[in-house]
């Protein structure tokens, strides 16, 4: 199950980045290779249960940066990045909704449903089709993954 299509750099950066991530003990969260103005961007998402420092994300960049030297899945020049996958992250892989099960999350819909735009729950389920969320008060429903514009774990900062 996949939220996002990922492009062809993305899927060989991904292949090239993950078995380092797991050698370091780090959780690879997502890659993204997007253009702002005139510049590449490479961008490398981390986890680990610890939280993400920033010696944790150099950490994986010296070997990382080596490694995509190396094999060279890019040809024009692009800015390496290392970051947090982030405390509101966004789900995007079925390895994402495994390890965020139970988890309170915002979904946002692409129309309404039942007069609704944006649901938070808890993810109770989810598979190739669907997902499986429930309130406060532990009432089940189940949302149509092409109804969803996008899911982002969701931190009550109050």
């Amino acid at each position: 199950m996949k939220l996002k299509k990922f492009g062809g750099t993305e899927k060989k950066v991904y292949d090239i980045v993950k078995p380092i991530t797991d050698e370091l003990g780090y959780f690879l969260w997502d890659v993204s290779y997007v253009k702002e103005g005139a510049m590449w961007y490479l961008r490398i998402f981390i986890d680990c249960d610890e939280g993400i420092t920033i010696e944790d994300c150099e950490i994986v960049n010296a070997p990382v940066d080596q490694a995509l030297d190396e094999a060279d899945p890019i040809p024009q020049q692009y800015m390496l990045e290392v970051g947090s996958a982030g405390l509101e992250r966004e789900l995007l892989r079925e390895e994402h909704f495994e390890v965020c099960m139970g988890d309170k999350v915002r979904i946002r819909l692409i129309r309404s449903v039942d007069g609704e735009k944006e649901i938070c729950a808890y993810l109770r389920g989810a598979d190739k089709n669907e997902l499986t969320v429930a309130d406060d008060d532990g009432n089940e429903r189940v949302i149509k993954l092409e109804d969803i514009a996008f899911v982002k774990l969701w931190f009550d900062f109050e």
